[in-house]
């Protein structure tokens, strides 16, 4: 399962449930790792990908595209309406999504022989990864959320905190962005002690994106 930056995967793969690029550890010692990254809305499966030069060497990256269209290039894990101030989603596709996330996480377990799997995402990404991590902890070792929020709609489907024990957060989140306010990550952040889930908290002074100091912060949390 070798692989360098140069030479890793940029070929879309289409066996498995999601369509997704890889690129596998580089350092195969221990136990077999992998973090899934998924995409804001309107991205696709080629924009957090980027991030792994920066990740640690015993991680395999694997970075899905999510299942609606909606351009050119262009997808989300459901649509969201902003026009009213307030994020709407649709719930039927964030429901599909969260079950294909699921199916897709037990697929790449199998497939690649992983002994723990993280899973983060951006923004929309960030939505789902959190979705995934509290209603299903059996299924990852840890969240990372990028400006992202906890969905009030999936709050009555989360595991019990005795279930959540174990579960490891992370937590980054601009004080500038215009497009999920910062609140959303303090709201996250209490509702999580709340669960007894003590998150790795940063806040930084920039906008809705990801910085070379959440990255340094990101890398150094994962080496567990």
């Amino acid at each position: 399962m070798a692989a360098t930056i140069e030479t890793m995967g940029n070929n879309l793969n289409t066996d498995l449930g999601l369509s997704y690029l890889i690129k596998p550890a580089t350092n195969t010692a221990g136990k077999q790792k992998a973090l899934i990254l998924l995409h804001g809305v309107g991205s696709n499966e080629k924009d957090l990908y980027s991030l792994a030069n920066y990740l640690p060497a015993n991680y395999t990256v694997i970075s899905p595209r999510g299942p609606f269209v909606l351009g050119e290039g262009r997808f989300a894990w459901y649509e969201v309406d902003f026009s009213s101030g307030n994020p709407q989603i649709n719930a039927g596709q964030e429901a599909q999504s969260r079950e294909a996330i699921r199916e897709f996480i037990v697929q790449v377990k199998e497939k690649y022989k992983l002994d723990e799997v993280y899973l983060g995402g951006f923004s929309q990404g960030a939505i789902m990864s959190y979705t995934i991590g509290l209603t299903q902890p059996e299924l990852v070792t840890g969240v990372l959320a990028f400006s992202g929020r906890i969905l009030q709609e999936i709050r009555p489907l989360v595991a019990a905190p005795a279930l959540l024990k174990d579960l490891r957060v992370l937590i980054a989140h601009g004080t500038q962005d215009g497009t999920l306010p910062v609140h959303y990550a303090r709201e996250a952040k209490t509702y999580l002690e709340g669960l007894n889930i003590k998150p790795s908290y940063h806040e930084f002074n920039g906008g809705h994106q990801i910085t070379g100091d959440v990255l340094t912060a990101v890398s150094e949390w994962l080496k567990v």
